[in-house]
């Protein structure tokens, strides 16, 4: 039974999934040599922010497929190691979408009304009205800057307590920003006529110290700004000396560049400065969802299905993955199947997406079809997320490719590979159903679902192979399941497709190539 490690506090609805398919082990507050001496005995681990998962650790897991962050930041994962040595690591970015929104929105409401000063004020036993006089956000602009899943709500509910929302993402489509209410502009608009500015982006090269001496050097004076996103966003040094001047009129952040926040001169500050311990994701709901969004994760890699939201698989958002899993499978089945007939040295792979896929993301099948050739030399070594990996370390050449006029199904992939045996080709598709089928074979039309057990011929298209065939396999004692021919044109070439029952015994391959007119031969397990 596989084994999961539960390094931090996560939800029990978690912890309930993951009991379904695994020995759950739960060890809070481990150390990196304590979590290095047991993690070679782990299939699985789930974190939250806490556990440090080091490139010393990721070495010493000999066995682990997954690793499961329980929120949206992977910052404490080293990812690149993980993806080298073929785990998964997942996240939950919806999970928390609603609760970091609101944090942030509470943020502003806060610097606005100054909530966090006037109540101390009353509890300290005072009725200072006048001191804590705020401003409405009434008519006021928002500047947003990312519009995901969180920034996308805060926009929305900006745009419906009366705001002007101005945003910035370049990945976001002008059509997407008018859905939104937003009007995209580039860093400098927002900066110089926003009332309020929240960042809703990851923090990468080109993000930290995004907002600096130079940009806060833009802002209105009474501009306010919230940090629920990443610590490092914004230099906290260049903050603190633009709001003691008072050349802003507040900030309010619940990220840090080093948490826990240790010692910060943003403590000095005043009512103009709210500070909160990384708080956006703790509501009673987020928690619960993003435990049971990994825990789902952690369950499907363990039983062999992919995950639905890994970080270093390219091109894999939640998304993505809802709409193509069924043609990764599919994709996946053609690579094992074009890679055995191919052979065992492969130098290079075709991936064509034909009919409306090819309008659609091509990473995600292309690295499904890796996975698929590789599979038969590779076994459990190669996953979604190494596949490609492997494949440029074995020197196999990848060509992508995309026909949309190909209609002979609504959505088929056409895969080509090159190896020892030879160049050999297969086309599938997917029925209504989501049934696969295998559509050609070499160029040969066919219709057949795959099967366990395969076997494939090449031969003259006259009148006698097939009985001859179908005699030969009755007297090895094979049970064919199914058979099917395709041709091109009468008595010229064709390929034969049987699906049997059991793996065809030893030396009868040698016997059907021996057969008058057939010229090849190959067997199949998938």
């Amino acid at each position: 039974m596989a084994k999961v490690l539960v390094s931090d506090s996560v939800d029990e609805a978690g912890i309930k999934i993951l009991t379904q398919v695994a020995q759950v082990d739960i060890k809070t507050g481990l150390s990196e040599d304590e979590l290095v001496a047991i993690i070679p005995q782990y299939d699985a681990l789930m974190i939250r922010s806490g556990t440090k998962v080091t490139e010393k650790v990721i070495q010493a897991a000999d066995n682990l497929k997954i690793i499961g962050r329980a929120g949206v930041g992977v910052d404490n994962v080293h990812v690149p190691s993980a993806t080298r040595k073929g785990i998964v690591v997942v996240n939950s970015p919806e999970g928390n979408t609603i609760a970091a929104a609101e944090h942030a929105l509470a943020m502003m409401l806060s610097l606005s009304r100054h909530i966090p000063d006037a109540n101390q004020s009353v509890k300290e036993g005072k009725w200072d009205r006048k001191s804590y006089i705020g401003s409405e956000v009434y008519k006021k602009t928002l500047g947003v800057v990312g519009l995901g899943k969180i920034g996308s709500h805060v926009a929305k509910v900006g745009k419906a307590m009366g705001m002007k929302i101005l945003a910035y993402d370049p990945f976001i489509s002008q059509e997407r920003a008018n859905q939104l209410g937003c009007t995209l502009v580039d860093l400098d608009i927002l900066f110089s006529e926003s009332d309020y500015i929240t960042l809703h982006i990851p923090k990468t090269k080109e993000t930290a110290n995004l907002i600096n001496a130079e940009s806060l050097s833009k802002m209105k004076p009474h501009a306010r700004i919230i940090n629920c996103a990443r610590g490092g966003i914004i230099d906290e040094d260049a903050l603190y000396e633009t709001l003691k001047e008072g050349k802003i009129g507040g900030a309010a952040l619940d990220v840090f560049a080093s948490e826990p926040l240790g010692e910060s001169k943003l403590r000095e500050l005043g009512s103009n400065m709210i500070l909160t311990p990384h708080l956006g994701a703790s509501t009673a709901e987020a928690q619960v969802n993003v435990a049971i969004d990994v825990a789902e994760q952690i369950r499907d890699v363990l039983l062999g299905l992919p995950a639905r939201s890994a970080v270093n698989i390219p091109g894999l958002s939640p998304d993505v993955m809802e709409k193509l899993r069924p043609y990764m499978r599919l994709a996946e089945t053609l690579g094992n199947l074009v890679g055995q007939l191919a052979g065992d040295r492969v130098e290079s792979l075709n991936v064509k997406l034909q009919g409306d896929l090819a309008d659609n993301s091509s990473q995600p099948l292309v690295t499904a079809s890796l996975k698929g050739l590789l599979s038969k030399a590779l076994r459990e070594r190669v996953n979604y997320v190494n596949a490609a990996i492997e494949a440029k370390e074995r020197g196999i050449h990848l060509i992508e490719t995309r026909d949309a006029t190909i209609k002979d199904y609504s959505n088929s992939i056409y895969l080509e590979a090159v190896g020892t045996k030879g160049t050999h080709a297969v086309t599938g598709a997917l029925l209504n159903d989501g049934e696969i089928r295998i559509t050609s074979i070499n160029g040969f039309p066919v219709n057949v679902p795959p099967n366990s057990y395969m076997l494939f011929t090449l031969h003259r298209d006259v009148p006698g192979i097939i009985g001859k065939i179908g005699s030969l396999l009755g007297n090895f004692n094979v049970n064919i399941a199914s058979m099917q021919v395709g041709r091109k044109i009468v008595r010229g070439d064709a390929v034969m497709v049987l699906s049997i029952d059991d793996p065809l015994p030893e030396g009868v391959l040698p016997e059907i190539l021996k057969v008058s007119g057939v010229t090849d031969a190959y067997t199949v397990s998938l």
